[in-house]
């Protein structure tokens, strides 16, 4: 087993890396100007440029990024909130994403997973068909559309929660869009555990179960639910890292300040604030490595089969 991790944690390090790079110099040779021009003379601009290291050869620049990224140092935005520290304002913009975004995430899964375990259990009955229209609802509504009937009905029309993000009242705020953001996840893993589960429901090995004297709870959780988790896990992980890195449209509509409206002022500013864009797709690569790395773990507790396969893979 600690071979096992060894080995994925090594490969999702490189991985990062690799990816890093080619973030960094695709930033670099992008065209446009990363400094508002219209408020710059060419002479502040080459300036600027010389102080930033913008003109050195490209590793250099790479090298001397990675150092100060590694004492957790993203640098400084050229045209977003005054040139102040990108690691100060992406801190705050990732807490209230990753607030906002974990509880969507336990709350889909839960559900989610409730969902398709009822289906299961009623195949082909009416629980059944309402489980799966409710997964289909999910699925083809999006969030967005979900947290403006939400404002509509709960904000404007009852007062009962803000209509607008407020951190004065944090718990009450993330209540809209954190049900708006959990919908797609409930959706997916309720289809793919019901799914997974009447196959396994059906397979030789539950059947022997059954032949022996196995049934009810024990059998659900001991021989079909663990197994049909491995491929939902699978199907999670990405959900989860756009979670948690927040909704992009219901972040804006809602006036989140997360990191997804971050990534949308970025690009859509005044100047295409460049530190920014970098910092939030290294962001974005190593949540969705670092989950992903999780997944292969998590695999090889639920799967032993994945571990030795591993194993004689080594040899």
């Amino acid at each position: 087993m600690k071979k096992y991790v060894f080995k994925r944690i090594l490969t999702a390090v490189i991985t990062l890396l690799i990816i890093t790079f080619l973030l960094f110099t695709l930033v670099r040779i992008m065209p446009g100007n990363p400094f508002p021009s219209e408020r710059m003379t060419d002479e502040a601009i080459a300036a600027k440029r010389e102080e930033m290291g913008l003109n050195d050869n490209i590793f250099v620049q790479f090298w001397n990024y990675m150092k100060n990224v590694m004492k957790g140092d993203f640098g400084k935005g050229t045209s977003l909130y005054n040139g102040a520290p990108i690691k100060t304002v992406l801190g705050k913009s990732l807490a209230n994403s990753f607030k906002i975004g974990g509880i969507a995430i336990l709350l889909g899964t839960f559900v989610g997973l409730v969902l398709g375990v009822v289906a299961a259990l009623n195949r082909d009955k009416f629980m059944d068909v309402f489980c799966s229209v409710v997964s289909i609802l999910g699925v083809c509504v999006p969030a967005y559309v979900f947290l403006i009937f939400l404002q509509y009905n709960f904000a404007y029309k009852t007062t009962l929660l803000p209509y607008f993000f407020d951190s004065r009242r944090f718990f009450e705020s993330t209540i809209i869009p954190s049900v708006s953001m959990s919908l797609f996840t409930m959706s997916t893993i309720a289809r793919f555990t019901r799914n997974e589960m009447v196959e396994i429901m059906d397979s030789d090995y539950v059947l022997l179960a059954e032949s022996k004297g196995m049934y009810g709870s024990k059998l659900i959780t001991r021989h079909v639910l663990r197994n049909a988790l491995i491929p939902v896990v699978t199907v999670l992980a990405p959900l989860v890292v756009d979670l948690l890195t927040g909704a992009l449209v219901v972040e804006k509509i809602y006036g989140i300040q997360g990191i997804g409206k971050l990534m949308v002022d970025a690009i859509s500013g005044e100047g295409i604030d460049y530190n920014y864009v970098l910092a939030l797709g290294i962001l974005y690569s190593a949540l969705y490595i670092g989950i992903m790395l999780i997944v292969d773990l998590v695999y090889g507790l639920l799967d032993p089969r994945i571990r030795i396969s591993s194993k004689g893979g080594d040899k």
